[in-house]
């Protein structure tokens, strides 16, 4: 048997008139992994989730689910459920009913019906429910039965397609954690997509950032966020900084980099063999390394990388301050920072200050364009 739950093999989906839509997509997916889709709209996300359910024609490629070839089998044959944002509850059926219905389809018997259905409405806790119709629940309670009814089925991999995004924020953080217990729970493989980035970290073990139809970076949400390899990445995942240059020597285990600031260091997100100096790159540093000084007040560490600008505003959000600092005629930054860490370092607007982080902290990646 394969190692894998769900392996893609330079999948790719063009439709007619020559329009692709996915491009050369590789992935390898562990049993009981959680894994996120995120993109901007139309990236190829929800494609590519439909073509392992297969709602979608795979035109190369291939397709396999734990070891067996998938690419060309019919949906129903698949193991494979899907849950889709408009949950697609039958509204003429009760809560039981509405579960049970895969089931009974499948023609199970009786007796195995309502044993799988009991278990998932108590997992799912819709016991209180269980003989009500869609028109008297709540947005959670759909939700859950939207749950229940993929879940009935006993999938191998369970494939969520924006399921939450119909729900209001604070429903939805909710069910996001308990989504996310379920799955570890039951050690199914989830593969969800989602167009907020927040979520898709917050809840992949690995993320997949996909942009037209390619995929940018998979990696666990941590390193995507601190170590983006691409230039899409650094601009879409999380609040980066981003300095362009060129690059200049290494120096150990990082590069440097040219801007029109000066040197900046960092660790190099490629093979630094196959990058000539005075290649253009950039200097990418979360937001959240980067501190903020009265300038001319930074600790005295030469290890920091230190550029000096002019605060043009602040913005007050309970704790926390949004600090805008002018750098030069063509570069702003935004920070955001808990009040009581600056409270003594004369950060008002006008005032010079002094950004600083640590070179290890920061990622150079090549550019491109």
């Amino acid at each position: 048997m394969s190692a894998y739950d769900l392996e893609l093999v330079k999948l790719r989906k063009v439709y007619p008139g020559g329009a692709v839509a996915v491009e050369d997509f590789d992935l390898q997916v562990e049993k009981g992994e959680f894994i996120s889709f995120v993109g901007p709209s139309g990236c190829g996300k929800t494609t590519t989730l439909r073509m392992i359910a297969g709602l979608e024609t795979i035109t190369n490629g291939s397709l396999l689910i734990r070891g067996r070839d998938y690419t060309h089998v019919p949906t129903e044959k698949r193991p494979t459920a899907t849950i889709f944002q408009n949950y697609a509850i039958f509204p003429h059926m009760t809560v039981r009913e509405n579960i049970a219905f895969g089931l009974k389809v499948r023609k199970l018997p009786s007796s195995e019906i309502d044993r799988r259905v009991d278990a998932i409405i108590e997992k799912l806790e819709l016991g209180g429910v269980a003989h009500q119709k869609e028109s008297a629940l709540s947005g959670g309670q759909k939700q859950r039965l939207a749950l229940g009814r993929g879940l009935v089925t006993e999938p191998d991999i369970l494939l969520l397609d924006e399921p939450l995004g119909a729900l209001d924020a604070n429903l939805r953080k909710s069910i996001q954690e308990e989504l996310k217990i379920l799955q570890r729970e039951l050690g199914i493989t989830f593969v969800f997509v989602t167009h907020a980035q927040s979520e898709a970290l917050s809840m992949g073990d690995r993320v997949v950032v996909m942009n037209a139809g390619r995929v940018e970076q998979i990696s666990d949400p941590f390193e995507l966020y601190t170590r983006p390899k691409t230039p899409f990445v650094a601009r879409f995942i999380g609040r980066n900084k981003i300095i362009d240059g060129t690059l200049g020597a290494a120096v150990g285990d990082q590069m440097i980099l040219e801007t029109r600031f000066g040197k900046l260091r960092g660790v190099p997100g490629f093979d630094t063999g196959t990058a000539p100096a005075g290649a253009k790159a950039m200097a990418v540093v979360p937001s959240e390394y980067v501190d903020i000084y009265s300038a001319g007040t930074t600790p005295d560490d030469e290890t920091l990388d230190t550029l000096r600008g002019t605060v043009t505003a602040l913005d007050r959000v309970g704790q926390v301050v949004h600090v805008s600092v002018n750098m030069d005629p063509q570069f702003d930054v935004r920070l955001e920072v808990h009040r009581d860490k600056i409270a003594d370092r004369h950060v008002t607007p006008g005032a010079e200050v002094d950004l600083t982080w640590r070179p290890d902290r920061t990622t150079i990646v090549l550019d491109a364009a």
